[in-house]
């Protein structure tokens, strides 16, 4: 992928995919989904970036991507726990079963490492050493490979309030979960975690964390949802650059996507101030990202559209035509 192509599909974005014939519209930060009235959901990905509690940007193919990722890895994975999906009628779209989405949501991880205020690295350099549960030794270092994976769990916070940390008995005895629940959540994100492990090592990648979304369906049955191995839930290294990066204390390489959420913090308050316009290469080097990173975990390539394709949205409404 050359970012000259990329230059020249600047304008082929879906930043809405709002369709009027279609029934329960509801509008995520980057999906558009439309609830049937037999329980399925359509989930439309489009291709809008979101951070700071809103839309920064639009990139180009971001939607395909993730879509296609996860798909990669529910068709990889769907001996180990059964999902929502249905089908795929699009490469934006995918079509599920509806379902009761779990208060809980499930973080594994195999090292000391992240960012946010519930991440276990965070917590760590903060003095903690008990933290969902479990507890960590002294005298780790940042990004170093933990003792064996483990699962960090928090509040879902379904009112836009902050995720909290929880620890197992926290989980029963509120009765967010229980235990049984629990007990298979615990196995499932596991046994999912170990199989992505598994081949993004063949694919020389280090899968370092992961947040799964699990629901109910209308029988009880706990089903896995949302996305899984996305670069969007989950972090990634070079597996071959990594030791050499830990031993001299440097960031290990990754995919960093975040050009523009760190472009738009240096220049304003990006809670409260209006977006500088961003650089169209500033786009496209994140959509360049998207797309390596799809093709490094998948092993397959990004097709490009030719020119003279309709729209992104005229073509997923085509393909949904028989849903309306």
């Amino acid at each position: 992928m050359i970012r000259s192509e990329l230059m020249a599909n600047l304008g082929r974005v879906l930043a809405d995919a709002t369709i009027p014939e279609l029934p329960n519209h509801y509008r995520g930060k980057v999906r558009d989904n439309y609830d049937l009235p037999d329980g399925r959901r359509i989930l439309v990905a489009t291709d809008r970036l979101s951070a700071f509690d809103r839309i920064l940007a639009v990139i180009p193919f971001k939607g395909e991507v993730l879509t296609q990722t996860a798909r990669h890895w529910f068709e990889a994975t769907a001996d180990i726990c059964p999902n929502h999906v249905l089908e795929y009628p699009d490469p934006n779209v995918v079509v599920g079963r509806r379902l009761d989405i779990l208060p809980v949501e499930v973080v594994v991880r195999d090292y000391l490492a992240g960012t946010t205020g519930t991440s276990i690295l965070t917590l760590y350099k903060a003095g903690q050493r008990s933290m969902y549960g479990i507890t960590l030794p002294d005298g780790m270092r940042d990004n170093q490979r933990l003792p064996a994976p483990v699962i960090t769990p928090t509040s879902k916070a379904f009112d836009g309030g902050h995720d909290e940390p929880l620890t197992p008995d926290e989980i029963v005895g509120r009765g967010l979960l229980s235990a049984a629940q629990w007990d298979q959540l615990t196995h499932y994100a596991l046994a999912l975690f170990a199989r992505g492990q598994q081949m993004a090592a063949e694919r020389g990648l280090i899968l370092v964390d992961t947040k799964y979304e699990f629901g109910t369906d209308p029988d009880g049955r706990i089903v896995l949802a949302d996305e899984i191995h996305t670069p969007d839930s989950s972090r990634y290294w070079m597996a071959g650059s990594y030791p050499a990066r830990f031993a001299s204390g440097e960031r290990p390489e990754s995919f960093d996507k975040d050009f523009v959420r760190a472009w738009v913090a240096a220049r304003c308050d990006p809670y409260h101030d209006p977006i500088p316009e961003i650089p169209a290469d500033l786009i496209a080097g994140t959509a360049e990202v998207y797309i390596r990173a799809y093709e490094m975990i998948t092993g397959r390539t990004f097709a490009i559209p030719a020119p003279g394709e309709p729209p992104v949205l005229d073509r997923i409404r085509g393909n949904l035509a028989r849903f309306f």
